[in-house]
């Protein structure tokens, strides 16, 4: 919670708060490690009352509402307080007063607050009494609970595929350990969430082994969780101490349901059973060897070797002429999207879980090639990053490589390859792409009893084909689509009430063709000897010497040589290494076709 700065505010809080303490409450915690746990264990399951789940409307009346008198940073105006929503620097963007907010369902961030259980409730087949044990329990926003889905929590790294409008994120997971999707509170609610997780793990220690993990909790009653959500809620157990609003909270509940959390009675029984985190502030050592290959007319491919670090390295993030342009987990990457012949600079910086920064790799240059040919691919889409899995339709929107994707009439709790978005009566769509599109590939499925029929593939409001589907997955190519620089890909389903996933969608470059025309556009201009026989070529024009740059290519686009001033000092072009073939030459103002012998 919020760290406050007056310490004269907190020591009086924090006196009133322990004062509801019961004497003796923990006088038979006196062990360490499992043994302390289980004795934990015991003194919080005696006195638990089970108020049932819609009780919790009821407890919520009393735990969970803004209305601590004093503490700097809340609004004190007894809405529920909501660690989806609050902000801790300034007005909260909405507000829930306690009984008419109230919900199942919702529109969008801000419609309702529900229940959300901080351990999902699936993890426990919605068994008493952990259903309604408000302990970990809390008053959320529909949505932003909605998104959180079951997902543990954890860091998520640099491009969330859903923020709320607290800061609250949903995406790929960056602490070290785990790769999958995770959620992540902002610093203020971080430590709340810890407590809370490990009053979970110590209250139900003896279920655990019966309780799914969720890929967070453990299947035996020490430690309760696995290691690497153990270590990340130890850290943020550290990060975000004990506030006067945690210590209300818990006293609140105690008064409704008769039992304590003992990690915010005392923050160093944490330690005490589970160690003492190590803090990591050590940053990587520089990525090195950055290197650029394979280029096509829209990207270039990246290797490096990779960082070294105290702990481990979790993510690398890509700079593009210094600016960020994406993070990935490995040592390679394609940087999509680019102009054709042109050049550009890379450097990459590597991340260790805790958000330390290595300094920046050598900066390596490379040059993507002419257009005139489709070039390599120029983006995929997997739908791992679509909203969490729902069965009822409405508009979705995620961001997956810096690409905006929006479907209409949609549902996210299909599968062919693995996650798929499901259009009913709606279509898919993409922000605007640069880089143009050659040819585009895409699988689809009907997963209910639908009969065949086909989308319709749109390129900048433009038909473009059609893709077939059916009740088995069917991937199609849709070739020599040839549209360049800008687009907007839109998949439209335009046949009523059918319902279709699609899953593994990608798509190759395309620029406009380079003019191959042996006439120059100036008559003025002209080359010889044609064939060339001599690795030498002379050209023949006026004001040579203020040509700024000759460039020549092969028939198939690919740019062969690039020459800076070509004519200051003669008006000869030595073709040195160049092989038997065709080329263009290509000047400021004119082309010509010519042959080297």
């Amino acid at each position: 919670m919020k760290r406050i700065l007056y310490s004269l505010l907190l020591s009086i809080l924090s006196i009133n708060a322990f004062a509801q303490i019961p004497t003796g409450y923990y006088s038979t915690a006196t062990g360490t490690g499992a043994t302390l746990k289980s004795q934990l264990k015991a003194i919080i399951t005696s006195g638990h009352t089970d108020h049932g789940y819609t009780g919790l409307w009821t407890a919520y009346q009393t735990t969970d509402r803004d209305n601590i008198p004093g503490l700097p940073g809340y609004e004190n105006d007894n809405t529920i307080l909501d660690i989806y929503s609050e902000n801790p620097n300034g007005a909260d963007p909405y507000n829930y007063n306690i009984i008419v907010n109230q919900c199942g369902n919702y529109s969008g961030e801000g419609s309702c607050y529900n229940r959300e259980h901080i351990v999902p409730q699936s993890l426990f087949n919605e068994n008493s009494p952990m259903v309604s044990d408000v302990h970990f329990i809390r008053a959320t926003d529909g949505k932003v609970n909605g998104m959180r889905s079951n997902y543990p929590f954890g860091k998520v790294n640099s491009s969330p595929s859903f923020t709320s409008q607290n800061g609250s994120k949903l995406g790929t997971s960056v602490s070290p350990g785990y790769s999958g999707i995770v959620f992540e509170p902002i610093d203020a609610f971080k430590g709340d969430v810890a407590r809370m997780i490990f009053y979970f793990v110590t209250r139900y220690e003896t279920q655990l082994a019966g309780f799914n993990s969720g890929d967070m909790l453990g299947g035996s009653a020490y430690p309760g969780l696995q290691t690497w959500e153990l270590n990340q809620l130890l850290a943020w157990n550290a990060l975000d101490p004990v506030s006067p609003a945690e210590i209300a909270r818990n006293n609140a509940s105690y008064n409704y349901q008769g039992n304590r959390n003992p990690y915010i009675d005392n923050p160093s029984y944490v330690n005490q059973v589970w160690g003492t985190p190590v803090v990591d502030t050590q940053a990587p050592t520089a990525a090195t060897n950055l290197t650029t290959n394979t280029p096509t007319a829209n990207s270039i491919s990246l290797g490096w070797t990779a960082s070294t670090d105290n702990v481990g390295v979790v993510a690398y993030d890509i700079y593009k002429d210094g600016v960020f342009y994406a993070t990935v987990s490995g040592t390679t990457a394609t940087v999509s999207g680019l102009n054709p012949s042109t050049t550009y600079n890379f450097y990459v910086i590597a991340k260790d879980a805790a958000g330390n920064a290595s300094a920046a790799s050598n900066t390596a240059t490379g040059t993507t090639l002419a257009g005139g040919q489709p070039g390599g691919s120029c983006g995929t889409e997997d739908f791992t990053n679509i909203p969490a899995s729902a069965s009822s339709y409405g508009v979705q929107t995620w961001t997956s490589n810096n690409i905006t994707w929006t479907a209409t009439d949609a549902r996210t709790d299909q599968t062919i390859n693995g996650r798929a978005i499901n259009i009913r009566n709606g279509n898919l769509t993409t922000s605007t792409i640069s880089g143009g599109i050659s040819s585009l590939t895409v699988t689809t499925k009907l997963p209910f009893s639908d009969t065949a029929g086909n989308l319709i593939l749109q390129i900048n409001g433009n038909n473009a084909g059609t893709i077939p589907f059916g009740t088995a997955a069917i991937t199609t190519t849709i070739s020599n689509i040839n549209v360049a620089n800008n687009v907007v890909i839109k998949i439209i389903n335009a046949e009523t009430g059918k319902r279709i996933s699609i899953d593994d969608l990608s798509w190759t470059c395309y620029t406009a063709p380079l003019a191959t025309s042996e006439v120059s556009r100036d008559k003025s201009f002209s080359i010889y000897p044609n064939p060339v026989k001599n690795n030498e070529l002379s050209v023949k024009g006026e004001n040579l010497s203020k040509v700024l740059k000759a460039e020549i290519y092969d028939l198939s686009g690919k740019l062969i040589q690039s020459i800076a001033n070509p004519f200051k000092n003669s008006n000869k072009i030595n073709l040195q290494g160049i092989t038997k073939g065709t080329y263009i030459l290509k000047t400021d103002n004119s082309s010509s076709k010519f042959i080297v012998d």
